[in-house]
This record gives C-alpha cells, sequence and structure tokens, in this order.
C-alpha cells in the first residue's frame, strides 16, 4: 500500500483565506503566505490551493500571487480555480504549482484534461469532483463551486476522467464541506471501487478518526481537510500520528504529538 498522504486544503478568495459550510465560504480565516509557511513547518505532504471566485469571469489565474506563493511553499503544491485553457496551466506550473486542479471545465471541455496529461504526464492532472447526494441515493456532480448541477453521475465521471488522463481524482461532499461531522464514506468508497487511480477524500473532516476511516473503510489515498486544521488544536502531524497508530502507512516526517 501506497504512504496515505494528509493535504490541507486553502480556499482561496480575492484577497485572503475563507472557510464555510457547504461551500458557502463567507468566514474569513487569514492571509494566504502565512498559512503556507505554517504548514511548510508542519511538514505536510502536499498542499491544495483553490481560487474559489476564479470561475465566475473571464480573467486568467492570478499568476502573479501563484509565483508569490510558489517561491515560499517547499511542499507540492496543487493549484486549482479558473483553469479553462493549456497556456494558463503552463504558466501556473511556471509560476510553482507542481499539479492543477480541474473542476468546472472538465464538463464543457474535458479534452483539456487529456492535453494535460500528453503534455505534462498524469501526476500533474487533478481531477476535482463536487457532488450533492440525490435523493433515492447516488450523488450528482456539481460544476462552478457546487452552484450548477449536471448530469453527471459520479462514479461514470470520474472514469472518464480516468480514462482521458487524470492522475488522481480529488472528490468532496458539498453537504459535509465545513461541517466536521466526518467524510461521506460511501461516496469515498464509491469512487474508489471505480477508478484505479488514487482518490483524495474531501469534506466533512473533523476529526482524526474521520481520516482514519476514509482510508481504512473507504479506500483513500489521501485525505484533505481544511476546518479542522483551521479551526481546531488538531495538526497535520497529529493526523499523521493517528493514522500510523491505526495501521495506516504514512511519511514520517512529523513530530508524535499534537505540538507540531
Amino acid at each position: 500500500m501506497l504512504k496515505v498522504r494528509v493535504i490541507p486544503t486553502l480556499l482561496w478568495k480575492q484577497f485572503g483565506l475563507v472557510k464555510g459550510v457547504g461551500f458557502d465560504s463567507w468566514r474569513r480565516v487569514g492571509p494566504v503566505l502565512p498559512a503556507i509557511k505554517v504548514y511548510n513547518q508542519r511538514e505536510v505532504d502536499e498542499l491544495v490551493l483553490v481560487d474559489i471566485v476564479a470561475h465566475l469571469g473571464d480573467d486568467d489565474p492570478d499568476f502573479e500571487s501563484i509565483d508569490e506563493f510558489g517561491q515560499d511553499c517547499f511542499v507540492p503544491l496543487t493549484v486549482g480555480g479558473g483553469i479553462t485553457r493549456m497556456e494558463q496551466v503552463q504558466r501556473l506550473l511556471r509560476a510553482g504549482a507542481d499539479k492543477v486542479s480541474l473542476n468546472t471545465v472538465t464538463y464543457s471541455h474535458p479534452e483539456l484534461v487529456s492535453e494535460i496529461a500528453k503534455r505534462h504526464g498524469v501526476q500533474c492532472v487533478v481531477a476535482s469532483i463536487d457532488v450533492r447526494a440525490q435523493i433515492g441515493g447516488g450523488w450528482t456532480c456539481f460544476s462552478h463551486a457546487g452552484q450548477q448541477a449536471t448530469r453527471r453521475e459520479v462514479a461514470a465521471w470520474a472514469r472518464e476522467l480516468e480514462d482521458r488522463g487524470a492522475g488522481e481524482i480529488l472528490i468532496t461532499s458539498i453537504e459535509r464541506d465545513g461541517t466536521m461531522q466526518g467524510y461521506d464514506l460511501a461516496l469515498i468508497e464509491t469512487v474508489v471501487r471505480a477508478v484505479n487511480i488514487p482518490v483524495i477524500a474531501s469534506g466533512g473532516a473533523g476529526a482524526y478518526q474521520h481520516l482514519v476511516e476514509a482510508v481504512t473503510k473507504a479506500g483513500a489515498s489521501a485525505v484533505a481537510a481544511a476546518s479542522m486544521f483551521h479551526f481546531t488544536e488538531q495538526t497535520p502531524a497529529g493526523a499523521k500520528a493517528a493514522l500510523a497508530a491505526a495501521g495506516v502507512p504514512v511519511r514520517q516526517a512529523f513530530q508524535p504529538d499534537t505540538a507540531a
């Protein structure tokens, strides 16, 4: 089994980081750069930075800011939000991103996934899928930061994205987002069973046990969290210690206490 990654998620809105519940990200967390520097010190495995309002306009991603963030980020950085063209992907990679996260554009131009994978390798493409549960079972995929329903069913869509060249899937339950009540384990397991690439669990983590369950019960290859690291005393180091105690292989670059 590959070592499981612990990945803090940073939601970027205009001039700072935000968080909320159910994709209603209204609560300001603080500026981006200090958060990145803190996570550097805590030796997280990766960071995901998503501009949650970039899809609202036709402007390019903020390459200048990404370049600034990239200079101070010493762990692999995935950048998402507002990406619509290969040119933007190349500029983000030059600015310091290691991977790009694609969501909204995949529904209208899924060929971009294949183009990026062919040019930069599948490891560069993180396919982000945001879903809401359906009445009667199943999940519907949403685009535009959870605002627009698509006709895509999650398992079939995840398989198509894999076939097109995605290197991993970031799956997020919109209803669980920010609740800290735990991941939707059935959703994660459904996606894990549908694909042969790593699946990152997202949406709902609030305790170390939730991370453990996402891996041991649902089969996630990585766990992403935001609120539990922003608003509680729980840390990525503590998360790794809890995963290791449960028999989950993790990278050992952490101190086995919650003071890290």
